[in-house]
């Protein structure tokens, strides 16, 4: 989308719808309406040749439609000329082959930018904003301003269905640019806007249709391998009764493995394909998987090369390969023993977290209490044999003081200087000391 533009204009709305009308070749016909002061019916006269401006040169076609956007603007119901002014932008600007595209995002982004932040009709702009980009291929443009669009349609009070039309408008930009994850995020949007406790509602055919492309997309995509969000939408659920096998395929896929899936083809023979869904993608992804159910529900974090192979279905000599392909994939984080050939798990993702999984954790904590345990009476050993030695080395150290007849501390020092730990003793002076 275009930076922000401000309009400047000077005259009387009689003399700038004059002005405008003369552009647009139909002078004559509003002349006599903007004497008679209908300036309603001149505005749609107006707005009616307004497809002139696409033909129009270079230089003149901002100005031109900047001040058609300000008469717009000027009307008593703007709502009844900003269709027409938003479906001559999104067809080709023949007057500029080259900067056409731009022209016409100004120009929409003006007529978005001037209309009052709470005024609904910035909705009605906004969507046709957006089936421009899509209409032509520039999603990029889109993607930085999407993160203003809840609040805004907070500010514009829009109701669910509007919302809802907004978010699968957007959907189909991203998927039409090649951003299939913001693709699927705003079409997990547009579903979660159906009422939950509806029944009706999350039952209807529009429900169901959206339901089934998000479940397709999610499943088809190389780097989606979370379908928890996508189960506990209401829609989703109901599609176990409009879709069953769909409902079924995305069971497997969110919590079952490598061989349930090769069932469910066995059982249901060329659905896939009639689906125009992509075996070969889907094997892999289930694969990618299937190891990770594995690496979760491993107790001692070693795998074997040979239970990989086995539950993979694939040759030993392709296990390393795959284990690079789930690393990648950031859902296992590990490293390879090839002396050993085991995998050796570091972290891995729970696919579901349900009462499986919490037996596991139970499973592990427990393992890992244990081995606290064990350590804290290995440090509590080592503390008291470090406290017996300092015992018996003190002892020693007593024993070895009182032989020598050195009990108290004061006469470690020995009797150097002819002094001992006692008293000074006296005698009596004696010629001899002279």
């Amino acid at each position: 989308m275009a930076t922000p533009q401000l309009i400047f204009v000077d005259g009387t709305f009689a003399e700038l719808a004059q002005e405008m009308a003369d552009f647009v070749q139909v002078g004559e016909e509003v002349q006599p309406l903007l004497e008679q002061d209908k300036r309603e019916d001149a505005l749609d006269a107006i707005v009616k040749a307004s497809h002139i401006l696409n033909g129009a040169p270079e230089k003149d076609f901002t100005p031109a439609y900047n001040l058609l956007i300000h008469l717009v603007l000027q009307s008593e119901e703007p709502k009844k000329y900003l269709p027409s002014l938003c479906g001559n932008l999104l067809k080709p600007i023949t007057g500029s082959p080259t900067h056409g595209f731009t022209l016409a995002s100004n120009a929409l982004t003006t007529m978005f930018n001037l209309l009052d932040k709470s005024n609904p009709l910035r909705f009605n702009v906004f969507m046709q904003i957006v089936r421009f980009i899509r209409q032509n291929s520039q999603f990029d443009l889109l993607k930085p301003r999407l993160k203003n669009v809840e609040g805004w349609l907070n500010e514009w009070k829009s109701d669910s269905e509007s919302q809802r039309k907004l978010y699968v408008e957007v959907s189909d930009a991203a998927n039409d640019g090649g951003d299939q994850e913001e693709s699927y995020f705003y079409l997990l949007k547009a579903l979660a806007t159906f009422d939950r406790d509806n029944q009706e509602e999350v039952t209807s055919d529009e429900a169901q249709k959206l339901s089934l492309r998000a479940l397709r997309m999610a499943i088809s995509s190389p780097s989606r391998f979370d379908f928890n969000d996508l189960r506990s939408l209401p829609s989703v659920h109901a599609l176990s009764d409009s879709h069953p096998v769909y409902s079924q395929l995305l069971d497997i896929f969110t919590e079952q493995d490598l061989e349930d899936y090769n069932d469910f083809r066995d059982e249901h023979q060329g659905w896939i394909e009639n689906e125009k869904l992509d075996h070969e993608k889907l094997q892999r992804k289930m694969r990618l998987l299937t190891f990770a159910s594995l690496a979760a529900s491993t107790p001692n974090r070693e795998i074997p090369y040979a239970s990989i192979a086995k539950a993979l279905q694939i040759p030993v000599e392709d296990v390393e390969m795959w284990t690079i392909d789930v690393i990648r994939s950031k859902l296992v984080e590990g490293r390879l023993s090839q002396k050993q050939k085991v995998f050796l798990v570091h972290r891995t993702t729970y696919r579901v977290f349900g009462e499986k999984q919490w037996r596991e954790l139970g499973t592990r904590v427990d393992q890992f209490k244990t081995v606290v345990d064990r350590l804290v009476g290995v440090v509590r050993k080592a503390q008291t044999d470090v406290e017996a030695q300092r015992e018996r080395e003190q002892q020693e150290l007593e024993r070895k003081l009182a032989n020598a007849g050195l009990d108290e501390p004061q006469q470690r020092g020995g009797n150097r200087g002819g002094r001992t730990g006692g008293p000074r003793q006296t005698r009596p002076r004696t010629d001899d000391d002279d």
